[in-house]
């Protein structure tokens, strides 16, 4: 009798050592399929982005989480515009008030580290449509008071060449300015502040 429990036990712990070792051996591919892939990963990666070719009031696209971020090269005129106390008056949030909606080393008038670049996420924050680029003063279908900026056409939101919002329009607030960093004169790096911070 003393012989069966000895043997009894050692079946007992042989199959709760087997037992334990398979149920580890599931869990770990369960438990990694759970954790982001590595173009997961990469999709919410900063970005760098040069720009050498753009020329005063030209912008370009690049992409960031799958998202576009335009870089405006502003002219002197866009930028003197964008600090009149008048065309401040026509803003919802002109002092950047908003701060989900900027980092808080680009709360300004330019909304930019460098005054001459605005970097801005062009979704409307309204219904997420992408607002047009329109530089042109005082166009036909905008009227004599528009000085140029971004305007969405589904239903009508106006932004300044800050990416700030216009009142009595549908979008609550300004376009989002992601966090950013410049490289050098012609390079920016879109998704992380100067201290390695997204």
């Amino acid at each position: 009798m003393a012989e069966d429990l000895s043997k009894r036990r050692f079946l007992l712990a042989a199959t709760t050592v087997a037992g334990g070792a398979a149920v580890s051996g599931a869990a770990v591919p369960f438990v990694a399929s759970m954790l982001p892939s590595e173009r997961a990963k990469a999709g919410g990666a900063p970005v760098d982005a040069e720009f050498a070719t753009l020329g005063p009031g030209e912008q370009v696209t690049v992409e960031w989480r799958g998202k576009p971020v335009w870089i405006l090269r502003r002219t002197e005129v866009m930028l003197k515009a964008l600090e009149s106390p008048d065309h401040r008056a026509n803003l919802v949030d002109p002092d950047s008030k908003v701060t989900t909606q900027q980092p808080a080393y680009v709360r300004n008038a330019f909304r930019s580290v460098k005054p001459e670049y605005l970097v801005v996420v062009p979704i409307c924050t309204h219904l997420g449509c992408v607002p047009s680029f329109r530089p042109d003063v005082a166009p036909g279908d905008l009227g004599p008071k528009w000085p140029g900026g971004y305007y969405c056409p589904c239903h009508g939101s106006k932004f300044d060449f800050s990416g700030r919002v216009y009142r009595n329009v549908p979008a609550p607030t300004n376009l989002v300015v992601p966090p950013h960093h410049y490289l050098s004169s012609t390079m920016v790096k879109i998704g992380e502040d100067a201290g390695g911070r997204a």
